[in-house]
């Protein structure tokens, strides 16, 4: 593990798994809300078992990056952890100079590589969504409901916990639950300046356009209302361009698509495309 210092002078803290011979290719993961990288284990050792050098950093107001409180960003918050990602994107570039590298972001972490690609997309080699939407169109889903897990537990009557939403595996739902660094989420400043971005992330023009893009998601993610929203996001990038872009939904699957019930065909989809796209 390392740190580094943000612009606003807080130190954000990098996970790394390194592979157990020289690197082929670098692995930048982007986590999602109210849960840290350490999280990503399984996923990072497979990507590593494969000659990959992954990180992932806490995001601030998260796990060991905390900015005061659990949620709390800071002032520009949304801006500076995306920024924050571009600032390891360049250190990582640094140590392997010479190596492709692919961005993975899920849930919130995939809507700041969203926000990402807008900005530096130009630094990646490839890029991976996953369990992703379209933030405009989930916004305007969480403004008719009258709480978030009232929403997303929704079709999933009756549930054991607020969050079956997640997983259908219970004991990643569990450990979740009695994870002490997850289940807080953004304070309303955080959630403010992340909806502020909605708009921007709905016009992707400047995301080049041969970037390789992944995008997979649960059938049964309630975030994106019956694929509807993921649906919608991926029309955008093609509407926009892209010309290398894999979409797929796993049938069944919830939000965590990296913790469900079938998570080692996903990881294995998933090792398989970086390889393919870092040759």
């Amino acid at each position: 593990m390392f740190s580094f210092v943000s612009d606003d002078g807080l130190d954000i803290h990098v996970h790394e798994w390194p592979p157990a011979k020289g690197a082929r290719g670098v692995v930048q993961l982007s986590h999602g809300m109210g849960e840290h990288a350490a999280r990503y284990r399984r996923l990072a050792e497979a990507l590593s078992a494969e000659g990959f050098a992954v990180y992932g950093n806490d995001h601030r107001g998260h796990g060991l990056s905390m900015n005061g409180r659990p949620g709390h960003l800071g002032e520009d918050g949304w801006n500076r952890l995306v920024a924050d990602m571009a600032t390891l994107t360049r250190l990582l570039k640094e140590r392997h100079p010479d190596l492709p590298l692919v961005l993975i972001g899920h849930s919130m972490g995939s809507s700041a590589v969203q926000h990402f690609l807008l900005d530096h997309g130009d630094l990646l080699d490839g890029a991976v969504l996953a369990g992703t939407t379209a933030l405009d169109g989930q916004l305007a889903m969480l403004e008719r409901a009258r709480s978030r897990h009232e929403l997303y537990n929704a079709g999933f009557q009756p549930v054991r916990t607020r969050y079956d939403w997640l997983s259908r595996d219970e004991a990643q739902v569990d450990a979740y639950i009695s994870d002490p660094l997850c289940g807080t989420p953004l304070d309303a400043d955080g959630m403010r300046d992340m909806h502020a971005a909605a708009a921007r992330l709905a016009c992707p023009e400047s995301v080049p356009a041969g970037l390789p893009l992944y995008v997979m998601v649960g059938s049964r993610d309630p975030l994106n209302a019956g694929l509807t929203l993921s649906d919608l996001l991926v029309s955008r990038y093609r509407a926009a361009g892209l010309t290398d872009l894999t979409y797929r939904a796993y049938p069944g699957a919830r939000h965590e698509l990296f913790n469900e019930t079938n998570a080692d065909e996903i990881i294995a989809d998933l090792v398989a495309w970086v390889a393919g796209v870092t040759g």
